[in-house]
C-alpha cells in the first residue's frame, strides 16, 4: 500500500455540495505512476520504490536517465522520485501506482515549491506594518531599528529584513479530499495549495 503520490498542480475551481454550498478545490492531476527501481535497507539503508512519471521525449532525455529505464524495461519518463514503504517486495518493477489509493474520506498533506515572489521589502515579505505616511514623518516604508547602539554594536541574528520571498518548499496540511475521479485521474482537495499551475507536488496521506 502506498501512502503518497506525485501530481501537477492544474488549477483552482469550485464545486457545489449536495447542500449548495461552494467549496473552493484545487485540482491536482495524478497520472499512474511507474515502479522503475527499488531501494533496500540492506544495500541502502531504507526501504523505497523509485517511481517515474511525466511525458518527455527520448531524445531530450540524458544518458543517465536513460540507464535507470533501459534497466527497469520500461518507457522513458521526465521524472523520478523516491516512496517509501515498509515492503519492496509488494511491487514489481513496471507496475503502476495511481489515485486509487486515496478516496473521499482521507485528509492529506501536499506539498510543493511556493511562487516566488523575488526581492521584497519588510511589510511584503514580513507583513509588518509601515510608518506614519506624512510629508514629515521620513518612515514610510523601511525595516525598523536595527538594535542598541554600542552594547551590543551589533544586528542579532533572525532580524527580519527585506529579502529574497518564496521559491521555498511548502506543506500545507490536513486538506480534506474532495473528490477523486479515477476516470481522469484527478484529485480535488479543499483549499489551496503551494505552487504555480502546472507545479509538480507530492500528495501524501496525513501524517498528523
Amino acid at each position: 500500500m502506498v501512502n503518497e503520490v506525485y501530481g501537477k498542480k492544474v488549477g483552482m475551481t469550485q464545486i457545489f455540495s449536495e447542500d449548495g454550498i461552494a467549496i473552493p478545490v484545487t485540482a491536482i492531476e495524478v497520472k499512474p505512476l511507474t515502479v522503475v527501481g527499488k531501494k533496500t535497507a540492506d544495500k541502502e539503508g531504507y526501504n523505497a520504490i523509485v517511481v517515474s512519471f511525466g511525458e518527455i521525449k527520448e531524445k531530450n532525455a540524458n544518458k543517465p536517465l536513460k540507464g535507470v529505464f533501459a534497466k527497469a524495461g520500461v518507457e522513458v519518463q521526465k521524472y523520478l522520485r523516491e516512496i517509501k514503504v515498509d515492503n519492496v517486495d509488494d511491487f514489481e518493477i513496471g507496475s503502476k501506482i495511481d489515485v486509487t489509493n486515496f478516496n473521499e474520506e482521507d485528509r492529506v498533506d501536499v506539498q510543493g515549491t511556493s511562487k516566488g515572489k523575488g526581492f521584497q521589502g519588510n511589510i511584503k515579505r514580513h507583513g509588518q506594518h509601515r510608518g506614519p505616511m506624512a510629508h514629515g514623518s521620513m518612515y514610510h516604508r523601511r525595516p525598523g531599528s536595527m538594535g542598541a547602539t554600542s552594547t551590543p554594536g551589533r544586528v542579532f541574528k533572525g532580524k527580519k529584513l527585506p529579502g529574497h520571498m518564496g521559491s521555498v518548499t511548502s506543506t500545507i496540511l490536513n486538506l480534506d479530499v474532495v473528490k477523486v475521479d479515477t476516470d481522469k485521474n484527478v484529485i480535488l482537495v479543499k483549499g489551496s495549495i503551494p505552487g504555480a499551475k502546472g507545479a509538480i507536488v507530492k500528495v501524501r496521506k496525513s501524517i498528523k
